[in-house]
């Protein structure tokens, strides 16, 4: 039987998110590679698009969560979570993840993929597009007005082990006249 075939029969031929039958397609959860059935979940397009695409979410279609994360199915729940947690800045997103209970090896599963995937999504570039390190040395291109240190970073003033600012892929930090500053990506040139 083909892993398509098992999955319609697993879910009863409907999404194992949001239980819309319409438009059914095979998710191999990350980072998960064998094609096994339980490495896979069926969901529909619109939650697949969701799940792909952090732009599309919309709170509202995840609701469906509170009964899908008790799902017998790991691969089910690990998706579950990650959306749950994509959404905690919701009441009841947030209500739903503290209630929520994975086995130690499906949060592993779950808990990895997210920060492999958050690490890989922000790549800080310099100025020419020249991917930035933790701990690079990069040159000012620009005379860069302080605030709230009362002075001027100068261009060509050498910034040596910066910090990369983990959620915001435009800034690094990095010391300049002793002082520890934010400095925009595109005022920078990666050096050495």
């Amino acid at each position: 039987m083909s892993v398509k075939k098992e999955l319609e029969q697993r879910s009863g031929a409907q999404c194992e998110l949001c239980k819309s039958a319409e438009q059914l397609q095979q998710y191999l959860v990350p980072p998960k590679s064998e094609e096994h059935s339980e490495n896979f979940i069926i969901c529909c397009t619109n939650c697949f698009e969701q799940i792909e695409d952090r732009d599309k979410m919309q709170a509202d279609h995840w609701r469906g969560l509170s009964e899908s994360m008790w799902s017998e199915v790991d691969a089910v729940k690990v998706v579950a979570w990650r959306m749950l947690n994509r959404l905690k800045e919701q009441a009841w997103a947030l209500d739903l993840l503290q209630m929520f209970y994975m086995e130690p090896g499906t949060e592993q599963w779950a808990r990895n993929w997210d920060e492999l995937k958050d690490e890989q999504a922000l790549e800080h570039l310099d100025t020419n597009g020249a991917l930035l390190s933790q701990g690079d040395q990069v040159v000012l291109i620009k005379d860069l007005n302080v605030k709230g240190a009362g002075f001027t970073a100068k261009r060509g003033t050498a910034v040596r082990n910066i910090s990369l600012v983990h959620d915001n892929a435009e800034c690094i930090e990095g010391k300049v006249n002793g002082q520890q500053i934010v400095i925009l990506t595109k005022y920078v040139k990666k050096s050495g």
